[in-house]
């Protein structure tokens, strides 16, 4: 309490009495003097309501400060963290941080201006995407000294096409195969195979004939009726080259089977994913963009 309060509180000599004006000619009866001694209601009242002000003021402050403190600690969390704000994750994979191989020294990129053959100079060993957190790896993809044989990636495809695209690979001067594959959690398997050749012109030409419009251009193991993905042909493109992808129609056999080719200059990519019932869009047009990066 103040010291102005503490006079409000107590009447000093001069303090006129409530109920009575004193006067100098008429000074006033003791009785009446001590009247007023009676009446503390009022300074009473005033340090209850004076400290319920005070609590309330603290309480205000402890509040505020309490709220503060929270909104705080929401804005420093991730949404993630938060109950009730949790996202669903959206079914894409957790991929390592992708960065392109070195090149050879005054090599250009394969689609740099002055890289007229698109020509990639960089091992396409090292231009495979990496296997994505958790999955697991199949080795029999790596092949020997990391090129895989053709006849391995000839049998991705039906038997009755094989004999066939055997020659047309052959014809056309395949070079090497590069490839990589990999199993998830959620029982998806994957494959991405790079295929070599001398000049972008084959592989535009080959592209072609693998990959026309509507349907792929030869049957995958285990599938029927595959058509063209319009969703992912509408999705924005990283790279300066043409793409296709097809999903498998239903009814289709055990699991479904997704397929991408990229014409990347003298690179042709084919990747493939399958999956037990449903082989889902989010996971495999995600490892088509990425792969398309490492080829751009």
């Amino acid at each position: 309490m103040t010291e102005q309060q503490a006079q409000a509180v107590e009447p000093g000599p001069e303090t006129t009495p409530a109920g009575g004006l004193a006067t100098a000619e008429a000074p006033v009866p003791p009785a009446p003097e001590q009247a007023p001694a009676a009446e503390p209601a009022a300074p009473a009242k005033d340090r209850r309501v004076l400290r319920a002000v005070l609590r309330w003021t603290a309480a205000v402050v402890v509040f505020a400060a309490v709220g503060a403190g929270a909104a705080y600690g929401i804005a420093g969390m991730e949404r993630t963290d938060v109950p009730g704000l949790a996202t669903e994750s959206d079914g894409r994979w957790d991929y390592p941080t992708l960065t392109r191989p070195p090149l050879p020294s005054g090599s250009p990129r394969p689609f740099a201006e002055e890289n007229g053959a698109e020509a990639h100079y960089a091992d396409p060993r090292a231009l495979l995407l990496p296997a994505p957190a958790g999955a697991v790896e199949d080795r029999a993809l790596r092949g020997e000294d990391g090129w895989l044989p053709t006849e391995d990636f000839l049998k991705e495809y039906a038997e009755d096409e094989r004999t066939a695209l055997r020659q047309t690979l052959k014809d056309d001067g395949l070079r090497h195969i590069a490839a990589r594959g990999w199993k998830t959690e959620d029982g998806t398997r994957t494959r991405i195979y790079l295929l070599r050749f001398d000049t972008s012109a084959v592989v535009d030409d080959l592209a072609g004939e693998m990959a026309p419009f509507g349907a792929p251009g030869y049957r995958l193991r285990g599938t029927e009726t595959s058509v063209f993905d319009d969703g992912f042909a509408e999705l924005p493109w990283p790279g300066d080259f043409p793409r296709w992808a097809y999903t498998e129609s239903k009814p289709y056999g055990a699991e479904q089977v997704r397929q991408a080719y990229l014409g990347a200059g003298d690179v042709l990519a084919v990747i493939v994913q399958s999956r037990k019932g449903t082989a889902a869009s989010v996971p495999f047009r995600q490892t088509v963009t990425l792969q398309g990066q490492l080829l751009g």
